[in-house]
């Protein structure tokens, strides 16, 4: 089955139209054997595959196949790998992509549905999945929180500690342990909480924050010192502006597989930094929200990855009613298994939708 994941919006560099046969067929025969052992590929070997093309017209090809961009070397006698380019056409015009197997069908419904999962658990357990199955770190980026607010209260833990708890007309409750100041009393958590509740409850954080710190302001001079200290301190650590969407990554040790050479190691490390850049994967992840179907970066096609050279594999999950929610995917060295990683993207963001009421 040909690719039916083609990236719209993917950056483009040659077509296959620039390519005769023989260059296509060269050119996938040396991406396919480069993503099956990460090795870079020289004439002799397609040469024994069978092409019935000598030594001598394979290289010509393969150097045009460099002229266009979409093969490179360490140096000029060495094997070719495809460039980040070169992957991307092959992804876009000659992968072959299939249906999910029946194994990991029932595997991925039958970790999601198990009941007494809370939403947090489900999405952690998403992100399992794929890092187990495809290989790679799996990514979840959890939804802007849009149900309203019930209740807010401070409650003291400690002279210097205070618990900030909010309750959504959605059942969710979220706590922020906060230091403040010596000597806080109970008069002014309650008044903290008295303020927050007037303004909050009914609205979600992101229609509220702006309002309700702009009346802070206005209100500070009425209100115990510690009081808008606290009310000020809460707003923050809840964020509202979406800031309260997490990253959750799993299998970074998936990542360590195969890399033993010194530069393989080096671009794992430099991974590591961009999974650290968490701020920056949700603005990339947000790009896949508004995407239909799966989307695919490759190396320096993103700035986020110009250095790691790593692959980004993700796909939009949606409520039962086709509502976006946030976006699951895979990311890993650019030599990952396109043909495998991208239908179980797919599947499991679809079967993760199923499971999500609005």
């Amino acid at each position: 089955m040909t690719n039916a994941f083609v990236d719209p919006l993917a950056s483009r560099g040659p077509s296959l139209t620039e390519l005769d046969a023989r260059a296509r067929e060269v050119f996938r025969r040396i991406v396919e054997s480069y993503l099956e052992t990460g090795e870079a590929v020289g004439s002799r070997t397609i040469a024994r595959g069978g092409m019935g093309l000598s030594p001598a017209s394979i290289r010509n090809t393969m150097q045009d196949l460099t002229d266009l961009g979409l093969l490179g070397a360490a140096h000029a006698s060495a094997g070719r790998q495809p460039t980040h380019i070169g992957l991307r056409l092959f992804v876009d015009g000659l992968l072959e992509v299939g249906d999910v197997g029946e194994t990991d069908r029932r595997d991925i419904e039958a970790r999601l549905s198990a009941r007494g999962r809370s939403f947090e658990e489900l999405l952690d357990e998403a992100s399992a999945i794929l890092s187990g199955l495809a290989g790679g770190a799996g990514l979840v980026v959890t939804p802007v929180r849009e149900a309203g607010v019930k209740h807010v209260e401070f409650v003291a833990l400690a002279p210097d500690q205070a618990l900030a708890v909010m309750v959504f007309e959605d059942g969710q409750v979220e706590n922020r342990l906060m230091r403040h100041a010596l000597g806080l009393t109970p008069s002014a958590l309650l008044e903290a909480s008295n303020f927050l509740n007037a303004r909050l409850r009914g609205r979600t954080l992101s229609e509220a924050k702006a309002e309700v710190t702009a009346e802070l302001g206005q209100a500070r001079r009425d209100l115990d010192a510690a009081a808008a200290r606290l009310i000020e301190d809460g707003l923050a650590a809840w964020g509202g502006d979406g800031a309260e969407r997490t990253l959750i990554v799993r299998g970074r040790a998936n990542l360590l597989e195969g890399a033993e050479a010194a530069v393989d190691l080096e671009r794992v490390r430099m991974l590591f930094d961009d999974l650290e850049r968490k701020e920056r994967l949700i603005d990339l992840l947000d790009g896949v929200r508004g995407a239909a179907g799966v989307r695919i970066f490759i190396g320096a096609e993103t700035k986020l990855f110009s250095l790691s050279g790593s692959a980004l594999i993700a796909a939009p999950y949606m409520s039962g009613r086709q509502k976006l929610l946030g976006a699951i995917g895979v990311i890993g060295p650019a030599r990952l298994n396109y043909a495998r990683v991208i239908p179980l993207v797919d599947y499991t963001a679809r079967a993760l939708g199923r499971l999500m009421e609005d």
